[in-house]
Protein backbone atom coordinates (compact mmCIF):
# COMPACT_ATOMS: atom_id res chain seq x y z
CA UNK A 1 0.00 0.00 0.00
CA UNK A 2 1.76 3.29 -0.98
CA UNK A 3 1.93 5.85 1.75
CA UNK A 4 -0.14 8.35 -0.13
CA UNK A 5 -3.24 5.42 0.33
CA UNK A 6 -2.33 6.13 4.07
CA UNK A 7 -1.90 9.41 4.69
CA UNK A 8 -5.40 10.42 2.80
CA UNK A 9 -8.00 9.23 5.28
CA UNK A 10 -5.77 11.13 7.98
CA UNK A 11 -5.95 14.19 6.05
CA UNK A 12 -9.81 14.53 5.05
CA UNK A 13 -10.30 13.78 9.08
CA UNK A 14 -8.56 16.97 9.82
CA UNK A 15 -9.94 19.13 6.86
CA UNK A 16 -13.39 18.24 8.16
CA UNK A 17 -12.68 18.80 11.29
CA UNK A 18 -11.50 22.20 10.33
CA UNK A 19 -14.42 22.63 8.22
CA UNK A 20 -16.31 21.87 11.50
CA UNK A 21 -14.92 24.71 13.72
CA UNK A 22 -14.79 27.17 11.06
CA UNK A 23 -18.72 26.84 10.54
CA UNK A 24 -18.80 26.96 14.77
CA UNK A 25 -16.93 29.81 14.82
CA UNK A 26 -19.58 31.76 12.04
CA UNK A 27 -19.85 34.73 13.39
CA UNK A 28 -23.94 35.43 14.45
CA UNK A 29 -25.69 38.76 13.94
CA UNK A 30 -27.69 39.42 16.71
CA UNK A 31 -30.25 42.70 17.02
CA UNK A 32 -28.97 44.77 20.09
CA UNK A 33 -30.78 47.97 21.14
CA UNK A 34 -28.53 50.66 23.21
CA UNK A 35 -29.25 53.85 24.34
CA UNK A 36 -26.82 56.58 25.99
CA UNK A 37 -27.35 57.93 29.84
CA UNK A 38 -28.04 61.46 29.21
CA UNK A 39 -28.22 62.46 33.08
CA UNK A 40 -28.65 60.58 36.26
CA UNK A 41 -30.16 62.35 39.88
CA UNK A 42 -30.86 60.45 42.89
CA UNK A 43 -32.43 57.26 41.86
CA UNK A 44 -32.91 57.73 38.52
CA UNK A 45 -31.37 58.19 35.40
CA UNK A 46 -33.12 59.47 32.43
CA UNK A 47 -31.59 57.79 29.07
CA UNK A 48 -31.60 58.90 24.99
CA UNK A 49 -32.47 56.27 22.69
CA UNK A 50 -34.17 52.61 23.03
CA UNK A 51 -36.99 53.45 20.66
CA UNK A 52 -38.56 49.76 21.20
CA UNK A 53 -38.29 49.70 25.13
CA UNK A 54 -41.69 48.51 26.51
CA UNK A 55 -42.98 50.24 29.82
CA UNK A 56 -41.37 48.40 33.32
CA UNK A 57 -38.65 46.82 30.74
CA UNK A 58 -35.66 46.35 32.79
CA UNK A 59 -32.55 48.76 31.46
CA UNK A 60 -29.16 47.15 31.79
CA UNK A 61 -26.34 49.75 32.58
CA UNK A 62 -22.42 49.14 32.92
CA UNK A 63 -21.59 46.92 35.98
CA UNK A 64 -24.49 45.06 36.01
CA UNK A 65 -26.78 48.20 37.35
CA UNK A 66 -30.39 47.17 36.38
CA UNK A 67 -33.81 49.33 36.04
CA UNK A 68 -37.05 50.21 35.72
CA UNK A 69 -38.34 52.29 32.45
CA UNK A 70 -41.23 54.19 34.15
CA UNK A 71 -41.10 57.07 31.87
CA UNK A 72 -41.54 56.18 28.04
CA UNK A 73 -41.41 59.58 26.37
CA UNK A 74 -40.80 60.49 22.43
CA UNK A 75 -37.28 61.63 23.12
CA UNK A 76 -36.08 59.92 26.33
CA UNK A 77 -36.93 57.66 29.06
CA UNK A 78 -37.02 58.00 32.84
CA UNK A 79 -35.48 55.06 34.34
CA UNK A 80 -35.93 53.91 37.75
CA UNK A 81 -32.49 52.44 39.05
CA UNK A 82 -32.23 49.50 41.61
CA UNK A 83 -28.75 49.43 42.92
CA UNK A 84 -26.45 51.50 43.79
CA UNK A 85 -26.02 54.49 41.04
CA UNK A 86 -23.03 56.04 42.35
CA UNK A 87 -20.38 54.90 39.92
CA UNK A 88 -23.26 55.40 36.99
CA UNK A 89 -22.56 58.63 34.95
CA UNK A 90 -24.18 60.87 31.85
CA UNK A 91 -22.65 58.67 28.80
CA UNK A 92 -22.56 55.14 30.13
CA UNK A 93 -24.36 52.75 27.74
CA UNK A 94 -27.94 51.29 28.23
CA UNK A 95 -29.27 48.33 27.06
CA UNK A 96 -32.59 46.60 26.68
CA UNK A 97 -33.36 43.33 28.55
CA UNK A 98 -36.59 42.31 26.37
CA UNK A 99 -38.13 41.14 30.04
CA UNK A 100 -39.92 42.78 33.00
CA UNK A 101 -38.42 42.84 36.74
CA UNK A 102 -39.06 39.20 37.76
CA UNK A 103 -38.27 37.66 40.91
CA UNK A 104 -37.07 34.12 42.38
CA UNK A 105 -39.52 31.95 43.78
CA UNK A 106 -39.48 28.19 45.12
CA UNK A 107 -39.17 26.03 48.55
CA UNK A 108 -35.32 27.00 48.58
CA UNK A 109 -36.51 30.66 49.60
CA UNK A 110 -37.71 29.49 53.09
CA UNK A 111 -35.25 30.13 55.40
CA UNK A 112 -33.47 33.09 53.64
CA UNK A 113 -33.17 36.66 53.38
CA UNK A 114 -33.20 38.04 50.56
CA UNK A 115 -33.55 41.88 48.41
CA UNK A 116 -35.93 42.77 46.43
CA UNK A 117 -33.86 41.41 43.31
CA UNK A 118 -33.50 37.90 44.93
CA UNK A 119 -30.03 38.32 45.40
CA UNK A 120 -29.12 36.96 49.25
CA UNK A 121 -28.57 38.51 52.19
CA UNK A 122 -27.10 36.46 54.53
CA UNK A 123 -24.39 33.62 55.04
CA UNK A 124 -26.17 30.91 53.44
CA UNK A 125 -25.27 31.08 50.07
CA UNK A 126 -26.75 31.43 46.75
CA UNK A 127 -30.76 30.89 46.66
CA UNK A 128 -31.02 27.59 44.50
CA UNK A 129 -34.69 29.08 43.23
CA UNK A 130 -35.94 26.82 40.00
CA UNK A 131 -37.93 29.35 38.51
CA UNK A 132 -38.14 33.57 38.20
CA UNK A 133 -41.17 34.77 38.10
CA UNK A 134 -42.48 38.41 37.23
CA UNK A 135 -43.06 40.82 40.01
CA UNK A 136 -46.09 42.41 38.50
CA UNK A 137 -49.73 40.19 38.05
CA UNK A 138 -53.09 41.04 38.17
CA UNK A 139 -55.23 40.14 40.95
CA UNK A 140 -57.22 37.38 40.78
CA UNK A 141 -60.74 37.62 39.38
CA UNK A 142 -63.62 37.72 41.44
CA UNK A 143 -64.71 34.30 40.58
CA UNK A 144 -61.66 33.12 41.35
CA UNK A 145 -62.07 34.42 45.01
CA UNK A 146 -63.92 32.22 47.67
CA UNK A 147 -65.28 33.64 50.88
CA UNK A 148 -62.50 34.36 54.21
CA UNK A 149 -64.03 30.84 56.32
CA UNK A 150 -60.76 30.05 58.23
CA UNK A 151 -59.38 32.03 60.83
CA UNK A 152 -55.75 32.98 61.05
CA UNK A 153 -54.84 32.97 64.66
CA UNK A 154 -52.14 35.41 66.21
CA UNK A 155 -51.68 34.19 69.60
CA UNK A 156 -52.96 38.05 70.77
CA UNK A 157 -56.17 37.80 73.02
CA UNK A 158 -57.41 41.10 72.11
CA UNK A 159 -57.29 40.69 68.10
CA UNK A 160 -58.31 37.10 68.17
CA UNK A 161 -61.70 37.74 70.31
CA UNK A 162 -62.18 41.42 69.06
CA UNK A 163 -60.58 41.77 66.16
CA UNK A 164 -60.78 38.24 64.38
CA UNK A 165 -58.43 37.88 61.11
CA UNK A 166 -59.57 35.71 58.51
CA UNK A 167 -57.37 33.89 56.02
CA UNK A 168 -57.16 35.59 52.69
CA UNK A 169 -58.29 38.71 54.65
CA UNK A 170 -56.24 42.26 54.24
CA UNK A 171 -55.84 43.86 57.87
CA UNK A 172 -54.20 47.34 58.26
CA UNK A 173 -52.02 48.40 61.50
CA UNK A 174 -51.60 51.43 62.15
CA UNK A 175 -50.50 53.50 64.76
CA UNK A 176 -47.95 56.48 65.42
CA UNK A 177 -43.91 55.61 65.80
CA UNK A 178 -43.02 53.43 68.64
CA UNK A 179 -46.18 51.77 69.78
CA UNK A 180 -45.62 48.04 68.71
CA UNK A 181 -46.96 47.58 65.29
CA UNK A 182 -43.83 45.39 64.38
CA UNK A 183 -44.51 43.75 67.53
CA UNK A 184 -48.13 42.64 66.74
CA UNK A 185 -47.16 41.70 63.27
CA UNK A 186 -43.87 39.27 64.22
CA UNK A 187 -46.71 37.67 67.24
CA UNK A 188 -48.65 36.67 64.28
CA UNK A 189 -46.08 35.23 62.72
CA UNK A 190 -44.77 33.34 65.92
CA UNK A 191 -47.92 31.99 66.00
CA UNK A 192 -47.95 30.36 63.02
CA UNK A 193 -45.73 27.38 63.97
CA UNK A 194 -47.19 24.55 63.47
CA UNK A 195 -50.03 26.11 61.28
CA UNK A 196 -49.15 25.29 58.38
CA UNK A 197 -48.70 28.74 57.40
CA UNK A 198 -45.97 30.32 55.48
CA UNK A 199 -44.94 34.00 56.41
CA UNK A 200 -43.09 36.09 54.45
CA UNK A 201 -41.71 39.48 56.18
CA UNK A 202 -41.37 42.86 53.94
CA UNK A 203 -38.99 45.16 55.45
CA UNK A 204 -39.66 48.24 53.57
CA UNK A 205 -37.40 51.52 54.24
CA UNK A 206 -35.87 49.64 57.87
CA UNK A 207 -32.89 50.30 59.49
CA UNK A 208 -30.44 47.72 58.56
CA UNK A 209 -30.25 47.14 62.98
CA UNK A 210 -34.17 46.81 62.78
CA UNK A 211 -34.27 44.28 60.49
CA UNK A 212 -31.66 42.23 61.94
CA UNK A 213 -33.42 42.15 65.47
CA UNK A 214 -36.61 40.89 64.00
CA UNK A 215 -34.01 37.76 61.64
CA UNK A 216 -32.33 36.82 64.84
CA UNK A 217 -36.25 37.06 67.04
CA UNK A 218 -37.32 34.57 64.40
CA UNK A 219 -33.95 32.45 64.36
CA UNK A 220 -34.60 32.23 68.22
CA UNK A 221 -38.00 31.36 68.14
CA UNK A 222 -38.14 28.43 64.85
CA UNK A 223 -39.88 30.43 62.71
CA UNK A 224 -37.47 31.07 60.03
CA UNK A 225 -38.17 27.26 58.78
CA UNK A 226 -41.72 28.80 57.66
CA UNK A 227 -40.48 32.29 57.07
CA UNK A 228 -39.25 34.40 53.89
CA UNK A 229 -38.02 37.82 54.94
CA UNK A 230 -37.32 39.74 51.69
CA UNK A 231 -35.50 43.39 52.88
CA UNK A 232 -34.91 47.07 51.20
CA UNK A 233 -33.24 48.83 53.71
CA UNK A 234 -33.66 52.24 54.02
CA UNK A 235 -30.02 53.77 52.29
CA UNK A 236 -30.65 51.50 49.75
CA UNK A 237 -31.89 53.67 46.22
CA UNK A 238 -35.79 54.56 46.40
CA UNK A 239 -36.46 52.23 43.51
CA UNK A 240 -35.87 49.09 45.58
CA UNK A 241 -37.81 49.93 48.19
CA UNK A 242 -40.59 50.75 45.52
CA UNK A 243 -40.38 47.28 43.95
CA UNK A 244 -39.60 44.82 47.20
CA UNK A 245 -43.26 44.94 48.31
CA UNK A 246 -43.91 43.27 44.60
CA UNK A 247 -41.22 41.09 44.51
CA UNK A 248 -42.00 40.02 48.19
CA UNK A 249 -46.18 39.43 47.27
CA UNK A 250 -44.69 37.25 44.02
CA UNK A 251 -43.20 34.87 46.13
CA UNK A 252 -45.54 34.38 48.59
CA UNK A 253 -48.37 34.45 45.44
CA UNK A 254 -46.27 30.98 44.39
CA UNK A 255 -46.97 28.88 47.73
CA UNK A 256 -50.22 30.58 47.46
CA UNK A 257 -50.85 28.85 44.07
CA UNK A 258 -49.53 26.20 45.26
CA UNK A 259 -52.69 25.54 47.62
CA UNK A 260 -50.81 27.00 50.55
CA UNK A 261 -51.83 29.23 53.26
CA UNK A 262 -49.38 32.46 53.49
CA UNK A 263 -49.49 35.50 55.60
CA UNK A 264 -47.40 38.43 54.47
CA UNK A 265 -46.16 41.52 56.52
CA UNK A 266 -45.52 44.91 54.72
CA UNK A 267 -43.25 47.03 57.02
CA UNK A 268 -44.37 49.72 56.32
CA UNK A 269 -45.89 51.25 53.57
CA UNK A 270 -45.49 54.45 54.75
CA UNK A 271 -41.69 54.44 53.53
CA UNK A 272 -42.93 52.81 50.40
CA UNK A 273 -45.55 55.71 49.59
CA UNK A 274 -42.29 58.17 50.44
CA UNK A 275 -40.40 56.23 48.38
CA UNK A 276 -42.91 56.66 45.19
CA UNK A 277 -43.33 59.93 45.96
CA UNK A 278 -39.53 60.91 45.50
CA UNK A 279 -39.60 58.84 42.56
CA UNK A 280 -42.18 60.38 40.87
CA UNK A 281 -41.17 64.06 41.36
CA UNK A 282 -37.63 63.67 40.27
CA UNK A 283 -39.41 62.24 36.63
CA UNK A 284 -41.20 65.21 37.39
CA UNK A 285 -44.54 63.60 37.48
CA UNK A 286 -47.54 65.76 39.01
CA UNK A 287 -48.12 66.26 42.53
CA UNK A 288 -50.94 66.47 44.16
CA UNK A 289 -52.07 65.76 47.96
CA UNK A 290 -49.61 66.18 49.81
CA UNK A 291 -47.04 66.09 47.10
CA UNK A 292 -48.05 62.57 46.54
CA UNK A 293 -48.46 61.75 42.93
CA UNK A 294 -52.19 60.91 41.63
CA UNK A 295 -51.26 57.05 41.54
CA UNK A 296 -50.19 56.36 44.30
CA UNK A 297 -53.85 54.88 45.37
CA UNK A 298 -53.44 52.86 42.45
CA UNK A 299 -49.77 51.36 43.21
CA UNK A 300 -51.13 50.24 46.91
CA UNK A 301 -54.45 48.95 45.40
CA UNK A 302 -52.84 46.99 42.81
CA UNK A 303 -50.60 45.45 45.85
CA UNK A 304 -52.96 44.32 48.23
CA UNK A 305 -55.76 43.00 45.87
CA UNK A 306 -53.63 40.37 45.28
CA UNK A 307 -54.08 39.11 49.32
CA UNK A 308 -57.05 36.36 48.39
CA UNK A 309 -58.26 32.96 49.58
CA UNK A 310 -58.50 31.00 46.17
CA UNK A 311 -61.26 29.03 45.10
CA UNK A 312 -61.38 25.36 45.31
CA UNK A 313 -60.56 25.06 41.40
CA UNK A 314 -57.52 26.83 42.03
CA UNK A 315 -56.05 25.24 44.73
CA UNK A 316 -57.66 26.55 48.00
CA UNK A 317 -54.35 28.50 48.81
CA UNK A 318 -54.53 31.78 50.79
CA UNK A 319 -52.76 34.84 51.46
CA UNK A 320 -53.46 37.15 54.23
CA UNK A 321 -52.16 40.65 54.21
CA UNK A 322 -51.14 42.87 57.03
CA UNK A 323 -49.89 45.83 55.58
CA UNK A 324 -48.28 48.29 58.14
CA UNK A 325 -48.29 52.24 58.38
CA UNK A 326 -47.06 54.82 60.90
CA UNK A 327 -49.41 57.69 61.44
CA UNK A 328 -48.02 61.36 63.24
CA UNK A 329 -50.17 62.75 66.11
CA UNK A 330 -52.43 59.99 66.09
CA UNK A 331 -53.85 62.03 62.67
CA UNK A 332 -55.26 58.69 60.74
CA UNK A 333 -57.08 61.28 58.55
CA UNK A 334 -54.42 61.71 56.37
CA UNK A 335 -53.47 60.64 52.76
CA UNK A 336 -52.09 57.41 52.74
CA UNK A 337 -53.57 56.46 55.67
CA UNK A 338 -57.18 57.15 54.62
CA UNK A 339 -55.82 55.72 50.97
CA UNK A 340 -54.97 52.36 52.81
CA UNK A 341 -58.20 51.88 55.02
CA UNK A 342 -60.38 52.00 52.05
CA UNK A 343 -58.43 49.32 50.48
CA UNK A 344 -58.34 47.03 53.53
CA UNK A 345 -60.81 44.76 54.97
CA UNK A 346 -60.43 46.39 58.55
CA UNK A 347 -57.70 48.31 60.61
CA UNK A 348 -56.15 47.74 64.15
CA UNK A 349 -55.65 50.68 65.47
CA UNK A 350 -52.87 51.27 67.94
CA UNK A 351 -52.87 54.28 71.00
CA UNK A 352 -49.82 56.10 72.28
CA UNK A 353 -51.99 56.96 75.09
CA UNK A 354 -52.59 53.51 75.87
CA UNK A 355 -48.71 52.60 75.24
CA UNK A 356 -47.50 55.24 77.74
CA UNK A 357 -50.15 53.56 80.20
CA UNK A 358 -48.69 50.45 79.77
CA UNK A 359 -51.44 48.37 77.78
CA UNK A 360 -49.63 46.38 75.64
CA UNK A 361 -50.34 45.41 73.09
CA UNK A 362 -51.62 49.55 72.88
CA UNK A 363 -54.86 48.57 70.73
CA UNK A 364 -57.49 50.69 70.97
CA UNK A 365 -60.17 48.55 70.58
CA UNK A 366 -62.96 51.18 69.68
CA UNK A 367 -60.72 52.30 66.74
CA UNK A 368 -60.45 49.20 65.53
CA UNK A 369 -62.48 46.85 63.22
CA UNK A 370 -62.15 43.71 61.07
CA UNK A 371 -64.75 43.60 58.10
CA UNK A 372 -64.12 40.32 57.73
CA UNK A 373 -62.73 38.21 60.20
CA UNK A 374 -65.80 38.12 62.12
CA UNK A 375 -67.01 35.36 59.86
CA UNK A 376 -64.16 33.64 59.91
CA UNK A 377 -63.88 33.58 63.67
CA UNK A 378 -64.31 30.08 65.69
CA UNK A 379 -67.91 29.97 67.52
CA UNK A 380 -66.27 29.38 70.82
CA UNK A 381 -65.15 32.72 70.63
CA UNK A 382 -68.11 34.15 69.26
CA UNK A 383 -70.21 32.69 72.38
CA UNK A 384 -67.69 33.64 75.18
CA UNK A 385 -66.63 37.09 73.48
CA UNK A 386 -69.92 38.53 71.78
CA UNK A 387 -70.51 40.93 74.63
CA UNK A 388 -67.01 41.85 75.08
CA UNK A 389 -65.94 44.44 73.09
CA UNK A 390 -69.42 46.26 73.78
CA UNK A 391 -68.40 46.02 77.75
CA UNK A 392 -64.93 47.23 77.05
CA UNK A 393 -66.03 50.20 75.67
CA UNK A 394 -68.40 51.26 78.12
CA UNK A 395 -66.11 50.84 80.72
CA UNK A 396 -63.62 53.50 78.33
CA UNK A 397 -66.31 55.60 78.47
CA UNK A 398 -67.58 55.43 82.29
CA UNK A 399 -64.00 55.39 83.41
CA UNK A 400 -63.28 58.86 82.17
CA UNK A 401 -66.31 60.38 83.78
CA UNK A 402 -64.62 58.51 87.29
CA UNK A 403 -61.51 60.72 86.16
CA UNK A 404 -63.08 63.84 87.77
CA UNK A 405 -64.22 62.27 90.80
CA UNK A 406 -67.68 61.70 90.04
CA UNK A 407 -69.72 60.53 92.50
CA UNK A 408 -70.56 56.90 91.11
CA UNK A 409 -73.30 54.11 92.00
CA UNK A 410 -73.08 50.66 92.49
CA UNK A 411 -73.80 49.80 89.27
CA UNK A 412 -71.48 51.92 87.51
CA UNK A 413 -68.58 51.08 90.11
CA UNK A 414 -69.21 47.60 89.11
CA UNK A 415 -69.04 48.17 85.11
CA UNK A 416 -65.74 50.15 85.61
CA UNK A 417 -64.40 47.17 87.98
CA UNK A 418 -65.06 44.61 85.15
CA UNK A 419 -63.58 46.88 82.45
CA UNK A 420 -60.50 47.47 84.62
CA UNK A 421 -60.02 43.22 84.60
CA UNK A 422 -61.09 43.31 80.70
CA UNK A 423 -58.34 45.60 80.11
CA UNK A 424 -55.97 43.57 82.74
CA UNK A 425 -56.83 39.96 81.16
CA UNK A 426 -56.48 41.52 77.25
CA UNK A 427 -52.50 42.76 78.35
CA UNK A 428 -49.72 40.11 76.95
CA UNK A 429 -45.60 40.40 76.86
CA UNK A 430 -44.20 40.14 73.17
CA UNK A 431 -43.44 36.99 71.69
CA UNK A 432 -45.70 34.77 73.93
CA UNK A 433 -48.18 33.67 71.47
CA UNK A 434 -51.75 32.28 73.53
CA UNK A 435 -52.93 28.93 72.42
CA UNK A 436 -56.95 29.07 71.39
CA UNK A 437 -57.99 26.86 74.40
CA UNK A 438 -56.03 28.88 76.62
CA UNK A 439 -57.89 32.40 75.51
CA UNK A 440 -61.03 30.94 75.74
CA UNK A 441 -60.98 29.61 78.85
CA UNK A 442 -59.38 33.30 80.02
CA UNK A 443 -62.48 34.80 77.98
CA UNK A 444 -64.90 32.68 79.71
CA UNK A 445 -64.22 33.65 83.11
CA UNK A 446 -63.68 37.02 82.10
CA UNK A 447 -67.90 37.33 80.43
CA UNK A 448 -69.25 35.17 82.92
CA UNK A 449 -67.78 37.51 85.97
CA UNK A 450 -65.64 35.06 87.52
CA UNK A 451 -63.04 37.45 87.59
CA UNK A 452 -64.57 40.33 89.12
CA UNK A 453 -63.97 39.30 92.89
CA UNK A 454 -60.36 39.01 91.97
CA UNK A 455 -58.30 41.75 93.25
CA UNK A 456 -56.11 43.63 90.19
CA UNK A 457 -52.89 43.24 91.84
CA UNK A 458 -53.36 39.30 91.41
CA UNK A 459 -55.03 39.11 88.43
CA UNK A 460 -51.95 38.06 86.35
CA UNK A 461 -51.35 35.11 88.61
CA UNK A 462 -54.94 34.54 88.14
CA UNK A 463 -54.91 34.43 84.40
CA UNK A 464 -51.80 32.59 84.83
CA UNK A 465 -54.05 29.68 86.56
CA UNK A 466 -56.58 29.60 84.43
CA UNK A 467 -54.56 29.27 81.21
CA UNK A 468 -52.24 25.82 83.37
CA UNK A 469 -56.02 24.68 83.97
CA UNK A 470 -57.04 25.03 80.00
CA UNK A 471 -54.01 23.39 78.99
CA UNK A 472 -54.62 20.26 81.11
CA UNK A 473 -58.04 20.08 80.46
CA UNK A 474 -59.38 16.90 78.62
CA UNK A 475 -58.00 16.10 74.83
CA UNK A 476 -62.11 15.71 73.48
CA UNK A 477 -62.83 19.58 75.03
CA UNK A 478 -59.57 21.02 73.70
CA UNK A 479 -60.61 19.30 70.11
CA UNK A 480 -64.14 20.66 70.25
CA UNK A 481 -63.18 24.50 70.98
CA UNK A 482 -60.84 24.11 67.83
CA UNK A 483 -63.69 22.78 65.95
CA UNK A 484 -66.04 25.39 63.80
CA UNK A 485 -69.01 23.91 65.87
CA UNK A 486 -71.05 26.25 68.12
CA UNK A 487 -69.68 25.87 71.65
CA UNK A 488 -72.63 23.11 73.44
CA UNK A 489 -74.04 24.16 76.84
CA UNK A 490 -72.39 20.44 78.64
CA UNK A 491 -69.13 21.99 76.92
CA UNK A 492 -69.66 25.59 78.35
CA UNK A 493 -70.38 24.02 81.76
CA UNK A 494 -67.33 22.02 82.06
CA UNK A 495 -65.28 25.17 80.96
CA UNK A 496 -67.31 27.26 83.81
CA UNK A 497 -65.96 24.28 86.19
CA UNK A 498 -62.64 24.09 85.36
CA UNK A 499 -62.46 28.01 85.69
CA UNK A 500 -63.86 28.24 89.04
CA UNK A 501 -61.87 25.65 90.55
CA UNK A 502 -58.64 27.10 89.68
CA UNK A 503 -59.73 31.05 90.85
CA UNK A 504 -60.67 28.87 93.94
CA UNK A 505 -56.98 30.52 95.73
CA UNK A 506 -57.58 33.78 94.41
CA UNK A 507 -61.19 34.35 95.91
CA UNK A 508 -61.47 36.78 98.91
CA UNK A 509 -62.07 35.13 102.46
CA UNK A 510 -65.52 34.46 103.44
CA UNK A 511 -65.82 36.00 106.96
CA UNK A 512 -67.77 34.26 109.23
CA UNK A 513 -70.27 35.28 112.06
Amino acid sequence: MSVSALVQPAVERGLAGLRALSNDGAPQLALRETGTVIAVATGIATVSGLPGVGSEELVRFPDGLLGIAFNVDADAIGVVLLGDYQRLQAGDTAERTGRVMDVAVGEALLGRVVDGLGEPLDDLGPVAAGQRLPVERPAPAIMARAPVAVPLQTGLKVIDALIPIGRGQRELILGDRQTGKTAIALDAILNQRGQDVICVYCAIGQRAAAVAQVVATLREQGAMDYCVVVVAEGEQAPGLAYITPYAATRIAEFFMEAGRDVLIVYDDLTHHARAYRELSLLLRRPPGREAFPGDIFYIHSRLLERATHLGEALGGGSLTALPIIETNAQDISAYIPTNLISITDGQIYLSPSLFDLGVLPAVDVGMSVSRVGGAAQRAAYRAVAGNLKMDYAQFEELETFARFGTRLDDATRKVIAHGERIRACLKQTNEAPVPVAEQITVLLALADGLLDPVELARLPEAEQALRQAAADMPAPVAARLLSADRLADADRQELVAVATTALVPFLPAVETS
